[in-house]
């Protein structure tokens, strides 16, 4: 969407929030759960086809898992926003030729997984269940699929997972909602619509949902990699996982963006995974 359709949308938004601030805060709460891709492409499919699919569920969701079988550690990877399982073909081949067993899964309304709508409080229960599912030692987590992992291992309890590497994971969810409003021009009514809404929805507030904060609590060993010029999830949300992640060791990048797909990084992923 171009910044002149982002910031339309907000300006009808703020305007329909003179009438009714709630009405406008549930439509810019599902416009910010709404993603606008992330179904596979052909040539996406092409990728997962070499893996074994199988279908489980949560609360009546559909949860697309794709398996490479090996005989080494089991590997969770979870994908971020707007994306699906095929976004790890960079590092795919790596992972087979040290015979690990991989499992991937498409995050709610991604992929081939159920759903019209997202959130990491959801998709964080959608890997619970690929972890009670298949145990793997160490999960590999992009963007959201971080934070997610981090409040599955979090609030389950997970001892199956040993290590986890967080790529580009935002630290809280306060930063992603703030850049949310800030980006789609949101007045007051709205900014705190949107707050109440979460409450009333999680039982929580909005603050509460600190990837960082949870991070203190986990006893896995973690990898934290972030580049400084990340211009989907600050920097800073790296060295915040680094402060408050005890067991946990920061690789910081420059000039691989947000997705972090360079083949320089895999080498160091795999020696964490092995060590």
């Amino acid at each position: 969407m171009s910044s002149f359709v982002i910031k339309s949308i907000g300006n009808v938004l703020n305007a329909t929030s003179i009438i009714s601030s709630k009405y406008a805060s549930k439509k810019a709460l599902n416009l910010f759960a709404s993603p606008r891709k992330g179904r596979y492409s052909e040539d996406q499919r092409r990728i997962i086809d070499s893996a074994y699919f199988e279908e489980i569920t949560y609360d009546n969701l559909s949860i697309a898992t794709y398996r490479w079988v090996g005989e080494n550690k089991t590997i969770l990877l979870a994908h971020g926003w707007e994306s699906n399982a095929s976004r790890w073909d960079y590092i795919l081949q790596a992972l087979k030729a040290q015979d690990y067993n991989i499992i991937a899964l498409d995050a709610p309304a991604h992929g081939r997984s159920g759903g019209k709508q997202f959130n990491a409080v959801l998709y964080s229960e959608f890997i619970n269940v690929v972890i009670e599912k298949f145990q793997p030692e160490v999960i590999i987590g992009h963007s959201v699929g971080g934070m997610a992992s981090v409040f599955s291992v979090h609030n389950h309890e997970l001892s199956s997972v040993k290590k986890m590497i967080l790529l580009g994971a935002p630290a809280h969810f306060t930063g992603v909602f703030t850049r949310y409003k800030t980006m789609m021009g949101y007045n007051n009514r709205i900014s705190n619509g949107l707050d109440n809404i979460v409450l009333e929805r999680f039982g929580k507030p909005v603050a509460y949902f600190s990837a960082a904060a949870f991070a203190e609590y986990i006893e896995a060993q973690g990898l934290i990699i972030h580049d400084k010029k990340d211009k989907i999830i600050p920097y800073e949300d790296a060295q915040l996982f680094a402060n408050r992640y005890k067991n946990s060791q920061l690789i910081s990048t420059t000039g691989f963006g947000h997705g972090l797909k360079d083949s320089s990084l895999t080498p160091r992923i795999i020696e964490f995974i092995n060590g």
